[in-house]
């Protein structure tokens, strides 16, 4: 950073200020056609970091580019025949960000992000068909345990029962022996997410896999693995509401927003018309 201050400074020294101007506090580093680019700009754009020959190639690269932006913005300007209509759309820029900032300040102010449960559940209920499910979805249990575990017999017999008897001793069970234990009967998850789980090709090949077989049980050289299957949901069914909850919480957000702008929109005219604030004028060939 020290040889950066000093390749900023011998820059200074080199161009020299040629008359006098009020940088307010600030140390010039290059100056175009009455531009002036400041040690501080460079030292914002600085990015978190970076050190020595890097920091000092960056700012020769910076300041090249900050040069010639200014020489072409001088040579454009010299040379297009309709600044007019330029100054007309910079000015219906300006107030389109002036207008959106007032407005989106408004809203974090009024309104925040705040959705509930109860707004997202009737959102769902009302646009089920909205929310297509892109893969199948299942609920179940799985269970991986090592090859060499005792006793994987009472595992094939227990995993495949929705009871709770069965769940109760196949989570003791899984307590003492399963490296990983994933019970899920009260949640969808996505198939794609036991592709990485089991050695089972067809998961990837085949969407309707787990549709036909509710049961599997797969090994490969250390484990064994046990996927029951006790709701299968395929894909372009409606989504399960838990994934399709962030998607709804920004579409209400979205929803509220856009309501309250228009009818503070619908606010401001009725309080300006109401105080003779809207002249409006008949033109005079009519």
């Amino acid at each position: 950073m020290d040889k950066l201050i000093i390749l900023l400074m011998g820059l200074l020294l080199l161009n020299g200020c040629t008359h006098s101007v009020n940088h307010q506090g600030k140390t010039p580093l290059v100056e175009v056609d009455d531009a002036f680019l400041y040690k501080e700009d460079v030292d914002a754009a600085l990015p978190v970091g970076i050190h020595g020959k890097d920091s000092m190639r960056f700012a020769e690269e910076y300041i090249r580019n900050w040069v010639e932006d200014v020489l072409l913005y001088g040579k454009a300007e010299g040379n297009i025949p309709d600044n007019e209509k330029i100054d007309r759309q910079v000015e219906a820029y300006r107030r389109a960000l002036i207008m959106h900032t007032y407005q989106e300040e408004l809203v974090r102010q009024k309104l925040g992000n705040e959705v509930t449960e109860a707004e997202i559940a009737a959102y769902y209920q009302s646009h089920a068909g909205q929310f297509q499910a892109e893969q199948p979805y299942i609920q179940g249990l799985f269970v991986k345990v090592p090859l060499q575990t005792r006793n994987l017999n009472r595992v094939r017999n227990l995993y495949k029962q929705n009871t709770q008897d069965a769940i109760d001793g196949l989570e003791k069970f899984s307590i003492a022996h399963a490296v990983s234990y994933d019970y899920f009967y009260d949640r969808w998850r996505p198939v794609s997410e036991f592709v990485s789980k089991l050695p089972l090709e067809a998961l990837e090949t085949d969407a309707d896999y787990l549709r036909r077989n509710k049961d599997v049980e797969v090994r490969d050289t250390a484990y064994c693995y046990f996927l029951h299957v006790e709701r299968f949901l395929p894909k372009g069914d409606p989504l399960p509401l838990e994934y399709a909850k962030n998607e709804i919480r920004e579409m209400i957000i979205n929803l509220k927003r856009v309501e309250f702008i228009n009818q503070m929109k619908r606010d401001l005219y009725r309080e300006a018309s109401e105080n003779n604030d809207i002249i409006y004028y008949k033109p005079d060939n009519e």
